[in-house]
């Protein structure tokens, strides 16, 4: 389960970085009387995805660790 858990925290981190940069790059900004407005057209479901991956990853290995102590 720890294995399960540390290969979903690296799959978790990957996934959020490369989804989560592709999803910045995809926001336009433009300026209303000087202020700066941001308008994203981006699919944010795979950073979501890959967050909640994350957090199942963190939960696991949490889990596992103190399985194993006790």
């Amino acid at each position: 389960m720890k294995i399960v858990g540390i290969v979903l925290l690296i799959i978790g981190i990957a996934g959020t970085l490369i989804f989560g940069i592709q999803a910045i790059q995809q926001t336009e900004t433009f300026s209303i009387l000087g202020i700066d407005i941001g308008v994203s057209d981006a699919n944010w479901t795979p950073v979501i995805v890959s967050a909640i991956i994350l957090v199942i990853g963190i939960v696991m290995t949490i889990s596992s660790r103190r399985s194993a102590t006790n």
